[in-house]
């Protein structure tokens, strides 16, 4: 299809041109005017066109525009509703890391306590260990002394018991 500037700047026919140019009457005028009539009619539906679709496209833009408005809006709910959970968990995570920080703090120094007196502990025990050593074995030679002294003993009495009954007799 033509537009409607392309039918307007149209050379008309040679015919109608050589009509106007020798009679100039009244009947080639009235075509002219047919002419001109329809040109303007076609563009006056070609503008028509134009326009209906440029409100359907409009149209649909608004449309568009509506469904991102919307989306837009519901994004912005559920960012509010995200922010919303994250800063109830942020601060009782923080409240709990100043605690296990504080506990750190207070283990700290009880683990070297601890490790010092277990150091003292393992000292001691090894000092009790070896003072018991040490008494088993004064235990062990005091019994043996006793027992040598109590043979020592036996001996002499029984010499003396010889003795007595040798003189005895």
């Amino acid at each position: 299809m033509a537009t409607t500037r392309q039918m307007l700047e149209k050379p008309q026919s040679p015919y109608i041109q050589r009509t106007i140019s020798i009679n100039g009457s009244p009947m080639v005028d009235d075509r002219e005017e047919e002419l001109s009539r329809s040109a303007l009619a076609l563009y006056k539906e070609k503008e028509d066109e134009i326009e209906r679709r440029k409100m359907e496209v409009r149209d649909r833009v608004q449309k568009k525009l509506g469904v991102a408005e919307e989306a837009t809006r519901r994004l912005a709910e559920i960012r509010e509703e995200l922010e919303g959970l994250t800063d109830p968990m942020r601060k009782e995570v923080s409240v709990i890391r100043k605690r296990v920080d504080a506990i750190n703090r207070e283990l700290k120094p009880l683990g070297q306590s601890c490790q010092r007196k277990e150091r003292e502990f393992k000292e001691a025990l090894e000092a009790y260990n070896e003072k018991n050593k040490e008494k088993a074995m004064y235990v062990s030679k005091l019994v043996e002394l006793v027992t040598e002294s109590e043979k020592l003993r036996m001996t002499k009495l029984d010499e003396l018991s010889k003795s007595i009954d040798v003189s005895l007799r």
